[in-house]
């Protein structure tokens, strides 16, 4: 377990007596509709689409509005992401970026990235506004630059997540952003039964980053869970 407090750690008893039931009976319908709130355009449902015909996940609604969000908040000129996937993360941080911002995306699989290109280009970002490297994760992102960049947004291999947690310290200049999708584990890290590898390491980097000196971090719920930390 992780040992974060669940909402009903935080309020007092008279508290959860007046406002129990609303947040149990309307979360689910608040969720969904929160995820639903930013349409998606033709080019982003075109590359779910490719997506789920190869077999990979992609960034729910919510979550990709909340990328857009975050590359804007910090002015993002330079982002690297970790998972490049058929594209749909990847538009919704080049929404969010700066209009000369460029995202650098790595993935072991070219032709997901050949994808990702085309749908970069429906959605009408210039071919200059991407940098595609195929390869593993660990093999790239030693080459690329110190605090080189604002956002590092990580959807790779969860077995792997803390040792991108240690190569986007290196990256990020201060005040840069961290984020990591899926910490939820589809409700897996907070349940208290056996869990696979993957799971455990993912409570790892839970508790790396909240007792972090060097990051201020947010577990946001937006799909299967953002974790976020701004590097101090």
């Amino acid at each position: 377990m992780c040992g974060f407090p669940t909402p009903t750690d935080t309020v007092t008893p008279r508290q959860r007596r007046g406002q129990e039931r609303v947040i149990t009976g309307n979360r689910q319908t608040s969720w969904a509709f929160a995820d639903a709130y930013v349409a998606e355009d033709d080019a982003l449902l075109w590359a779910r689409d490719r997506a789920r015909e190869a077999g990979l996940r992609s960034v729910t609604p919510g979550t990709g509005s909340a990328l857009g969000l975050l590359a804007a908040a910090v002015d993002a000129k330079a982002v690297a992401e970790i998972g490049t996937g058929c594209g749909v993360s990847g538009i919704h941080l080049l929404h969010g970026m700066r209009p000369d911002g460029v995202l650098t995306t790595v993935d072991p699989e070219p032709e997901h990235q050949q994808f990702a290109r085309q749908a970069f280009r429906a959605a009408g970002f210039a071919s200059n506004r991407a940098r595609f490297i195929p390869g593993r994760a660990l093999d790239v992102l030693p080459r690329l630059a110190d605090a080189g960049y604002d956002l590092v947004f990580c959807d790779g291999d969860r077995l792997e997540y803390l040792d991108y947690l240690a190569e986007s310290l290196r990256l990020l200049r201060p005040g840069g952003l961290v984020a990591f999708e899926g910490v939820f584990g589809a409700g897996r890290t907070i349940d208290s039964g056996p869990q696979p590898t993957e799971v455990l390491r993912v409570r790892e980097l839970l508790r790396a980053v909240r007792e972090s000196q060097e990051l201020v971090p947010s577990l946001l719920p937006v799909g299967d869970g953002l974790l976020c930390a701004v590097k101090r």
